[in-house]
């Protein structure tokens, strides 16, 4: 049964691609526009996967992996290789992508119905589910980065779709731009340590960085490099890591990212594309477990973002920028986990949070009356994000059984203001929306439920596999719960000077971006831009070539570029001509030209599918 399903696994990941594709292309030809095709297509995709790796993590033992890979690209000795690495890891991370997305695209039905496009949406949910598979499932770091960066475009598509509103426009380019701080940090990484493994590994295979062979890869990079070098490679991972997973001092964009449409808050900024960051520390703890210094800096930096951003939290009246802090403060405590080299309890952590945030997300009112139904299960969601019920309750006190005691007072007063914040927000949305006993969608309501009962499983699944008792986070939380409802009966919530303000606009950091980073790089220009006209220009050789430069990309661009611009343009022209001829306005010639066409892409991505399987011969 394992077997039929790992050489089936590239189903999973390719089905959302080909899902894409249909839609997309179907759209371009004007004869696949069926919206309940399109979600049925989208649904099922995510459906299978979720069935799928969930089938295969409870078949696969713990302690087996499965890796195939063959090489991608040789250039003499240097080899970089692609694949899948299937191990419990990638697919308890897949399971929750699919799981989570299966319910959100569920939810995005209704919430997207009287939006024309939203075609386009579904296509980019399931280009991003491709993206995100792929990516758990790469075998190498270089793999991981290719599809890192599609799982970032993708992001930046969902979160400017609306590309019409400005707010959202600018916000998307502020997290495009931020990331790739992140991303051009894993790439110098993987560049250098790839390189050490060409030079002195004496074996080609290492230079891909396989993660199969990533506990030899760490130590003769410890072994091969200086100590500061050797720290710079992990704080360039890490660096990376926490850009993607917002923590500080980089969590601002997550921030600018509310804007999105909800469904794309719920999937991208609460569940999956955040949990990168936490993916990625966990496949390179040995590189990090070699130097105790990388795993303390993890560890700070957790506590920093968790104490800042619940800090932040509680002085917000925007619920999506509630959520949002929440968010980077959780993954933060994470982050202390797999410091602490506590993973099994950073994972569970994970799935919880994921059920529990998205739900959090899913129910919130859309400035209007809130629903008993969703205010209830908001409720019971945001008491199990404090830890004093369900799945939120184990996986908090599964992290607090391996902490020393300073950090242990951290974390506690980390679930006090936990607790404190989500309370209070629910709380001032009831004051501000008020409630209605008005059910307005049974198919939302599903959803809610069905995350709910996700939440409850994964909490009686938890406790017949680990031990652990009921510890201080847990009174913590309790007490903060009677504090908030008292302070709000009595009207008793005040703002601390100082205090306030500086949480209120998130510790000034989007400020000192804006202004101390733009006149930097303003300055930098500046001194750029002399050198060029003082130096430079003042050499008749480099006026010379500068000409000759000019001259030859002016033919270039006269001859070759606005050639091909005109090539395209007459090609384009003759295509709508012929398809205006197409447009008949008879349904039945538009649904054989459908047919035509999907069966077309259908029979050629079942050739491909089975060629890569042939040619691979599914996972070893």
């Amino acid at each position: 049964m394992a077997e039929i399903l790992l050489n089936n696994i590239y189903l999973t990941v390719f089905l959302p691609l080909w899902i894409f594709l249909i839609i997309m292309i179907g759209r371009f030809f004007s004869v696949f526009v069926n919206r309940k095709i399109i979600y049925f297509l989208t649904i099922l995709t995510s459906f299978l996967g979720s069935l799928l790796t969930g089938i295969a993590l409870y078949k696969i033992p713990n302690d087996v992996v499965y890796d195939n890979q063959f090489i991608f690209i040789k250039i003499n000795d240097f080899i970089i290789n692609c694949g899948l690495h299937i191990d419990k890891t990638a697919l308890i991370f897949a399971f929750v992508l699919f799981l989570v997305s299966m319910f959100v695209q569920i939810f995005a039905i209704s919430y997207m119905k009287n939006d024309k496009k939203s075609y386009r949406f579904f296509a980019l949910l399931n280009l991003f589910n491709f993206a995100m598979s792929a990516l758990f499932f790469s075998p190498n770091l270089y793999q991981t980065y290719f599809f890192w960066e599609i799982a970032g475009v993708v992001s930046y598509l969902l979160i400017a779709y609306d590309y019409k509103n400005k707010i959202c426009n600018l916000a998307s380019k502020k997290v495009f731009i931020i990331n790739r701080i992140g991303d051009t940090a894993f790439l110098a990484g993987i560049i250098i340590t790839s390189y050490y493994m060409y030079v002195y590994a004496n074996n080609p295979e290492l230079t891909s960085l396989s993660y199969l062979d990533f506990n030899i890869i760490s130590i003769f990079t410890y072994a091969y490099t200086p100590k500061l070098i050797y720290i710079a490679i992990c704080l360039l991972f890490t660096i990376s890591a926490f850009v993607k997973s917002a923590q500080f001092p980089f969590y601002t964009w997550l921030q600018d990212a509310m804007c999105a449409k909800l469904p794309v808050s719920a999937l991208l900024h609460s569940a999956t594309l955040v949990a990168l960051g936490l993916f990625l520390t966990i496949r390179l703890i040995p590189l990090f477990i070699l130097e105790t210094f990388i795993l303390k800096f993890i560890i700070v930096i957790g506590i920093l973002t968790a104490f800042i951003c619940s800090i932040n939290a509680c002085s917000q009246r925007n619920p999506k920028s509630v959520l949002a802090y929440s968010t980077s403060a959780q993954l933060g405590l994470a982050l202390i986990a797999i410091g602490e080299l506590n993973i099994k309890a950073a994972i569970i952590f994970f799935v919880a949070h994921a059920f529990i945030k998205t739900l959090l997300f899913l129910t919130l009112p859309n400035d209007e009356k809130w629903n008993y139904y969703n205010f209830a299960i908001f409720v019971l969601s945001a008491l199990s994000l404090s830890g004093l019920i369900f799945a939120g309750m184990v996986s908090k006190e599964l992290i607090y059984t391996t902490l020393g005691k300073p950090l242990s007072v951290i974390y506690c007063i980390i679930a006090f203001l936990t607790t404190f914040y989500i309370i209070k927000i629910a709380l001032l949305l009831v004051d501000k929306n008020g409630i209605t006993r008005i059910l307005k969608n049974k198919l939302e309501l599903f959803t809610h439920l069905g995350l709910l009962l996700c939440n409850i499983i994964f909490y009686f699944y938890i406790r017949t596999k680990v031990e652990y008792k009921i510890a201080e986070p847990f009174w913590w939380g309790l007490t903060a719960w009677g504090c908030v409802y008292i302070m709000h009966l009595k009207n008793l919530f005040w703002r601390v000077p100082i205090i306030y303000q500086l949480s209120l606009n998130g510790f000034y950091l989007d400020k000192f971006y804006n202004t101390v980073i733009t006149k930097i790089y303003n300055i930098t220009a500046s001194i750029c831009n002399n050198i060029e006209i003082k130096i430079f220009s003042n050499y008749k050789f480099t006026q010379t070539l500068a000409k000759f430069l000019v001259k030859f990309f002016e033919f270039i661009e006269n001859n070759i570029m606005n050639g091909y611009v005109k090539l395209i343009n007459g090609f384009s022209t003759r295509i709508s001509i012929l398809d205006s001829t197409y447009q008949s306005g008879n349904v039945q010639t538009y649904n054989m030209y459908a047919l035509i066409i999907i069966t077309t892409i259908i029979i050629c991505l079942v050739i491909t599918y089975t060629a890569v399987l042939s040619t691979l011969g599914g996972p070893q």
